[in-house]
This record gives C-alpha cells, structure tokens and sequence, in this order.
C-alpha cells in the first residue's frame, strides 16, 4: 500500500466514524474465508459492515471523532463492525460469535460511550430501531382504534337490540 492509498484508507475510515452510530471491535482467531464472507452477509443484512483494517490506520482515523477511546483495543487482527442504527451492528456480531468462537468481541464504542465486551452484548439485547418504531407507532395507534370503538359500540348496541324487537315480534 503506497502513501497515497494509506491516505485514501485513512479518510474513508474517518468518514465511516462520523457517519456511525455505533463501531464493535472483533478480534479475527482464524475464521475462514466462508466463515468471514458468511458474517459479511449477515452483516450486510443487518444493515451493518464489517472492514477489516490496519489498526496503525484506524487509529490515525479515529483521531478527532468520537471513537477515539477505543484506541485501546485496536492490537493483533482486529476488525471493525459499524453500523448507523446503534444495535445491529451489536445484534449482528453477537449473534454470529454465539455460533462461531473463533469471533472474539474486544468492545466498542456508541457514540463517546466506550463499551467492553458485556456492554457491546447488552446493546446486542436491546431492540432495534426499526421496532422501537414500530412499538412507538402501535402505541400511538391503539387510543385512535379504542376512540373509534367506542363511538361505534352504542349505535352497534342500539342495532342488536333493535334487531331482537323485530325478531320477537316476527315469532
């Protein structure tokens, strides 16, 4: 890698800092390329990336950002995950080093909150925030749906009772 693409790597990576909501450091203990190309999907599908980058980059690029306290963690062969919605990149990891042991998760770091391993897996339990969204929009939908059930029922009651009256004088 010459100068000029170190510099390129170095402001790509700064741009992703910026941009994220949250970035989970991984430690790489031998995965496949299977292995490897399988979380990249699984990532991909959760709306997250995963890069693996030169950690002597990565700390010129995290320099000026939130993320600079996880400085500490980048040593060996690491890889970043990130993502905009702060929990799938933290879902995404953890539910793949469930089943693989040779992910490890080093920490992270959400926003200027530095988090070790058990604070990236208990962001990983949180919902998303496409459900939070979604209970937020059930919660706010479900007074509408009673007020107009209530309006309905009386003319409903009305109707049954009116309907009885016909029905007993018709026997």
């Amino acid at each position: 890698m010459d100068r000029s693409q170190k510099a390129d790597s170095v402001a790509s990576l700064n741009a992703t800092f910026n941009e994220v909501g949250v970035v989970v450091v991984t430690r790489n203990l031998g995965l496949s390329v299977a292995q490897s190309t399988d979380l990249r999907s699984k990532m991909r599908d959760a709306g997250a990336t995963y890069k693996v980058a030169k950690n002597r980059l990565a700390k010129l690029a995290i320099k000026d950002t939130d993320y600079a306290g996880i400085d500490s963690y980048l040593s060996g062969p690491t890889a970043l995950a990130t993502s905009v919605d702060p929990v799938a990149a933290a879902k995404a990891v953890v539910d793949f080093a469930k089943t693989n042991p040779k992910l490890e998760i080093v920490g992270g770091s959400m926003g200027g909150t530095l988090l070790d391993e058990a604070g990236v897996k208990a962001l990983a339990s949180m919902p998303s925030l496409d459900q939070l969204r979604a209970t937020l929009v059930g919660l706010v939908n479900a007074p509408a749906t009673k007020i107009a059930q209530l309006s309905t029922a009386p003319a409903a009651k009305l109707a049954r009772v009116f309907g009885a009256y016909g029905a007993k004088e018709a026997a």
